[in-house]
């Protein structure tokens, strides 16, 4: 027991003035909102729009698909008591196979939306973390987070990272 209590009182001999020393300099942490970054900062909003310009024609596109679908289902509904049952199965199997052709192309745009935004986004993180690290380097900050539970105001530092991103 007596050995236990020796150990002890020696580490704490040798980690006290470090840990001391450490809590004597001031530390310097801030934080970013990432999420406000990618949705605030110019760069992204300039890469949302040229997304809505780059893929605009094909949602027209399916939109017209759509609604195409729901007036041939319409009129099926409509008229299909009065069709003799070869015509009917005609506008059914046309009907399945048009919309089966607006699944894989809507499932292709929905995909090729996912992967443009994912690399706009991995653009867009790095360009935010130059900045952050350019803060850093500049301001003298010890420790940059971007996840937190909690973070006071006066750590907040997504203004400065958005303003550097727009070319300050």
């Amino acid at each position: 027991m007596l050995r236990g209590f020796k150990l002890a009182l020696l580490s704490c001999l040798i980690v006290g003035p470090v840990f001391f020393k450490v809590n004597a300099e001031e530390v310097k942490i801030g934080f970013v909102n990432m999420d406000r970054v990618i949705r605030e900062a110019p760069v992204a909003i300039k890469a949302s729009r040229k997304m809505e310009q780059k893929f605009e024609g094909r949602r027209q596109e399916l939109q017209s698909m759509a609604d195409d679908i729901k007036s041939r289902q319409a009129a099926l509904s409509e008229k299909g008591s009065s069709l003799s049952d070869s015509q009917r199965r005609i506008q059914e199997t046309e009907l399945t196979e048009i919309s089966v052709k607006f699944q894989r192309k809507q499932q292709a745009f929905q995909e090729d939306i996912s992967i443009w935004q994912n690399e706009e986004t991995s653009a867009l993180l790095d360009k935010a973390n130059k900045a952050i690290t350019q803060i850093a380097e500049s301001e003298h900050f010890d420790m940059i987070l971007h996840e937190a539970v909690v973070v006071s105001n006066r750590l907040d530092i997504t203004d400065k990272v958005i303003k550097k991103l727009t070319g300050d």
